[in-house]
């Protein structure tokens, strides 16, 4: 009996944790602003020097601000891709966003690839999950 307490006691913390790493994802702030993370969601995603996570800030459907995680990338490349990619997708609508071709930046494709598809998995758990 005890054995089978034990296994659902432990079934329990395993759901709670599991609803807690998936509050890590994404996240309201109180102005309505939401925060998604592809620290976990784009763990797969490598640039040149591995994985390129980054911070998604959208607010009324909009990029408002893209912050750029702790990541092994050239900061050369990696400000190229910030200059020339990232800055284009500020206050653009979500929706514009997913349906729009991204040409990757001279030098530094496998870093801008890797941001793109960032922000696309980003934009995609934005729109299943933002409630």
């Amino acid at each position: 009996m005890k054995i089978r307490k034990l296994l659902a006691t432990i079934l329990i913390l395993s759901a709670a944790a599991t609803v807690l790493a998936a509050d890590k994802v994404i996240r309201k702030q109180n102005n309505g602003t939401f925060v998604v993370n592809t620290s976990t969601i784009a763990k797969d995603v490598r640039g040149y020097n591995g994985q390129t996570p980054l911070e998604i800030h959208i607010k009324d459907d909009r990029i408002v601000k893209i912050i750029i995680l702790s990541n092994n990338e050239t900061r050369n490349y990696f400000e190229r891709v910030k200059k020339n990619l990232m800055s284009k997708w500020i206050g653009m609508k979500v929706n514009k966003v997913l349906s729009t071709d991204i040409d990757a930046v001279t030098g530094a494709t496998y870093t801008s690839d890797a941001v793109t598809e960032n922000m696309k998995r980003a934009l995609e758990y934005y729109k299943k999950n933002a409630k």
